[in-house]
């Protein structure tokens, strides 16, 4: 038998690339400033629903919510394996926090035919691991977290190890399930080149929209309209078109997404700069070493 997965993916900024130059005046990002990419621990997720998949066939699904923009990372998933994709883009969602940002997932979710959830442990933009286990509260599905390796998936039951910090615990549950994976489950997959050739022209319809704007600038909305839909219809006759969803096609209650469904506040911005009260060179060799430790064991710092 086959599992339906479907994949929670994000598409973030670089965040290594941080410098005091992408830096707003109250201590924000400028996500404009930093190349975006596909959030590692997502690129996890993906890899263990391919991996499912390939071993017991069955459906993957990617979806990410966000900007336009966030395509991009929905053809990678569609490159490396994915099956579908769908994106979920409304301004209504912006300022969403990760209580308003499950809730909106979890609309999403269930419209689909799905076994196992799968999420990055936690998004490097915001490093809450709050997301995943929301959704399955949200879902009223069990939720296995810091997944680092399947053991068993068999009919209707999964088994999985976590990692616990200090050591590892294998938990058996009941399917439907969410998992949040860590970066050491796997090697996620490159993109394949068929898949690439095959799907590089994969488009949502906000996409196809704006291209069709470009090429006939002076062309009245109407006409606009007519030829985004006879677009899409063709690109989805040839598998090419990406889903694009909005809150109404959730049919989610408004009250819950953005920033009236978003509790959580940012009280204050400070910038830390750790500065050392004095320093001292030590040498780089055996003496300078064994010289500094026992400094430190004398000074109580280690024992």
């Amino acid at each position: 038998m086959g599992y339906n997965c479907v994949v929670l993916i994000k598409q973030v900024p670089d965040t290594k690339r941080i410098t005091g130059d992408v830096m707003n005046e109250d201590g924000t990002v400028k996500r404009s400033a930093l190349p975006a990419i596909f959030n590692p621990e997502d690129l996890n997720a993906l890899e263990t629903a391919v991996e499912i998949k390939d071993r017991f066939g069955g459906h993957v699904t990617a979806i990410t919510m966000g900007l336009p923009a966030a395509a991009a990372v929905l053809r990678d998933a569609l490159y490396r394996g994915a099956d579908d994709a769908i994106l979920i883009t409304d301004r209504r969602c912006a300022a969403s926090d990760t209580l308003a940002t499950s809730y909106i997932l979890s609309c999403a979710v269930r419209k689909l035919d799905y076994d196992i959830v799968l999420c990055g442990r936690q998004a490097i933009d915001g490093d809450t691991a709050q997301v995943g286990p929301q959704l399955a509260e949200k879902l009223g599905i069990t939720q296995i977290t810091y997944v680092e390796q399947l053991i068993e998936l068999s009919r209707r039951t999964i088994t999985a190890q976590r990692n616990i910090g200090n050591g590892w615990q294998q938990v058996k549950a009941e399917l439907p399930v969410l998992l949040t994976v860590i970066g050491d489950a796997n090697e996620p997959r490159v993109a394949a080149a068929r898949r690439m050739m095959k799907l590089k022209k994969a488009q949502t319809p906000i996409e196809i929209e704006q291209q069709i704007r470009n090429e006939n600038p002076d062309a009245k909305d109407t006409d606009i309209a007519e030829l985004v839909e006879h677009k899409c219809g063709d690109m989805e006759k040839k598998g090419l078109l990406i889903k694009q969803w909005d809150l109404d096609m959730l049919e989610a209650d408004l009250s819950w997404c953005g920033m009236s469904g978003s509790p959580t506040k940012v009280h204050r911005i400070q910038s830390v700069v750790l500065a050392a009260k004095e320093s001292k060179d030590v040498e780089p060799t055996d003496k300078g070493i064994a010289d500094m430790i026992h400094e430190l064991i004398e000074e109580k710092t280690i024992a």
